[in-house]
């Protein structure tokens, strides 16, 4: 069985948009997704959110910058961490470290919050 991830797709209206304000600071952008559960089934449903809101931001200095995103009134993903974009990443890092550097580090807020469409989907890596 193929395990998959579950979450939203970014639009890519969206994520020029974004880009717009949140300039990466680092040379490999993903800016894609957002995750809810990784390792599911093919059969899994699909999230029913359609919509979010860029909360926050954070940066380690080290290679790894996100976007914290708030989805159904709260960014608690619940298995621990928070609904996040990887927003782009230095050499050798990778977009799961997020999660890492969300959990240590104390996030931006930013004032306004963004809204943003999402598009609920499910995807292999």
């Amino acid at each position: 069985m193929t395990r998959t991830i579950a979450g939203w797709k970014l639009p890519p209206a969206e994520r020029d948009q974004l880009l717009e304000r949140f300039e990466p600071r680092y040379p490999d952008l993903v800016a894609d997704h957002v995750t809810l559960r990784f390792g599911t089934a093919e059969d899994t449903p699909l999230p029913a959110a359609h919509a979010g809101e860029i909360v926050g931001e954070v940066d380690d200095g080290a290679g790894v910058q996100a976007l914290v995103v708030r989805i159904g009134g709260t960014t608690d993903r619940g298995d621990g961490s928070h609904y996040h974009i990887t927003w782009s990443l230095g050499p050798g890092r990778e977009a799961k470290e997020s999660n890492d550097v969300l959990a240590a580090t104390k996030w931006q807020r930013v004032h306004p919050p963004i809204a943003i469409a999402l598009a609920p989907a499910r995807w292999t890596v």
